[in-house]
C-alpha cells in the first residue's frame, strides 16, 4: 500500500528539496523560485489519470497557487522598487503576507483548501497539512507585519471552528482542524521560532497518526466510523489521537497549546485567549462526535462482520498513541 514508483520518489525528492532551497535563500527571489518548485513537484503527486477528483483537485491547487505566487513576485517587486519609502512598507508586509497565506490555505483565503482535501487520498492529504505549509509560514517570519497576522490569527480560529458543523467528510473535518490550527501555528511563530517548531512537529505527529489509520481502514465519512464494526483498539486509538489533536489537557496536544495561552495571558491578549480556548472546545465536540456512537453503541447485526487490522505498522501507531498518553505523566511534574 506504501509502495511507490521511481517516479513519485523522484517527485518527493524535488518537493523535499524545494522546501529547503525556499527556507535556506538569502533573497526573495530564491524563495520564489523555491515555491514554485515546490508547486510544480507537488502537482504529479496528486494527480492521477484514473481518478477524475484528484486530476480536478490538482487543477484547483495549481490555480490558486499560481495566483498565490504572482502576488508574492509581485509584492517583492514592488518592494524593490519602493525600499526607501518607509509609508509604503506596511502595505507590502500586508501584501506578501497574504500572498503566502494564501499558499498555506489560511483564513480568509482559505476557500480552495476544503475542496482540494476532498479529492486527495490520505497520503497527500497528510502532505498538503504538513510539509506544504513548512515553506510559507518560514518565509512569513521574515517578513511578518505583527498587527495583521494577530487579524488573521483569530479568523482562522473561529472559521477552523465555525465551519466544521454539519461537516459529514473527514478530509473536510481535518481541513477545517488544519486552517484552526494555522492560528495556533501563527501564535506560536509570535513567540519564537523554537515554540513553532516544537508545536508544527507536535500537530504533524498527530495528523500523521490519523492518516495512516484511516488510509489502512479505508474511510473517508463519520458514518463509516459509526456504522463499521471497529475492533475496540483501533476505536482507542482514534479516540487518544483526536483528544490529542483537539488539545485535550492529560494527552500530549495539550502542552504546546498552554504554552501559547500563557504568553497570550501574560501580554494581556485576554479576549484572543478567551476565542482560542473556545475554539478547541468546539473542535472537540466535532472529534468526540466523531467517536462517541462508535464506542457506546453495539451493533450486533455486525458482530459476524468485525474489521481488523492485520498489519505490524497498526501495532506502532498504537505505541505512538500510547506516547500521546504521556502527557498525563508529564502534567502531573508541571503542576505539583
Amino acid at each position: 500500500m506504501f509502495f511507490m514508483n521511481s517516479n513519485k520518489m523522484f517527485f518527493i525528492f524535488i518537493l523535499f528539496f524545494s522546501t529547503l532551497i525556499s527556507v535556506s535563500s538569502n533573497s526573495w527571489l530564491g524563495c520564489w523560485i523555491g515555491l514554485e518548485i515546490n508547486l510544480l513537484s507537488f502537482i504529479p503527486l496528486i494527480s492521477s489519470p484514473k481518478n477524475l477528483l484528484s486530476t480536478e483537485a490538482s487543477l484547483k491547487y495549481f490555480l490558486t497557487q499560481s495566483i498565490a505566487s504572482v502576488n508574492f513576485l509581485f509584492s517583492i517587486l514592488l518592494m524593490m522598487i519602493l525600499l526607501k519609502n518607509f509609508l509604503m512598507n506596511n502595505y507590502i508586509s500586508i501584501m506578501i503576507n497574504s500572498s503566502l497565506l494564501m499558499k498555506m490555505g489560511s483564513a480568509p483565503f482559505f476557500f480552495w483548501f476544503p475542496n482540494i482535501m476532498e479529492g486527495l487520498n490520505w497520503m497527500n492529504c497528510f502532505t498538503i497539512m504538513t510539509w506544504q505549509k513548512i515553506s510559507p509560514m518560514i518565509l512569513l517570519s521574515y517578513y511578518m507585519n505583527n498587527n495583521f497576522i494577530m487579524i488573521i490569527m483569530i479568523f482562522n480560529v473561529i472559521i477552523g471552528a465555525i465551519n466544521g458543523f454539519n461537516q459529514t467528510s473527514i478530509r473536510k473535518l481535518l481541513a477545517f482542524s488544519s486552517v484552526n490550527n494555522l492560528g495556533w501555528l501563527m501564535a506560536s511563530l509570535m513567540i519564537s521560532e523554537n515554540m513553532w517548531f516544537m508545536y508544527f512537529i507536535l500537530y504533524s505527529f498527530m495528523t500523521s497518526i490519523l492518516c495512516f489509520l484511516f488510509s489502512m481502514l479505508n474511510i473517508f465519512y463519520i458514518n463509516q466510523i459509526m456504522n463499521f464494526n471497529l475492533i475496540h483498539s483501533i476505536k482507542i486509538s482514534l479516540l487518544i489521537n483526536f483528544f490529542s489533536l483537539g488539545g485535550l489537557p492529560p494527552f500530549l496536544g495539550f502542552f504546546p497549546k498552554w504554552i501559547i495561552i500563557n504568553f497570550l495571558i501574560h501580554n494581556n491578549m485576554y479576549i484572543i485567549s478567551f476565542m482560542f480556548m473556545m475554539s478547541s472546545l468546539i473542535m472537540l465536540f466535532f472529534y468526540i462526535r466523531m467517536i462517541y456512537l462508535s464506542l457506546m453503541l453495539n451493533f450486533f447485526k455486525l458482530k459476524w462482520s468485525s474489521i481488523k487490522i492485520k498489519n505490524n505498522f497498526f501495532l506502532l501507531i498504537n505505541f505512538f498513541s500510547l506516547i500521546s498518553l504521556s502527557g498525563l505523566i508529564f502534567n502531573t511534574f508541571l503542576f505539583l
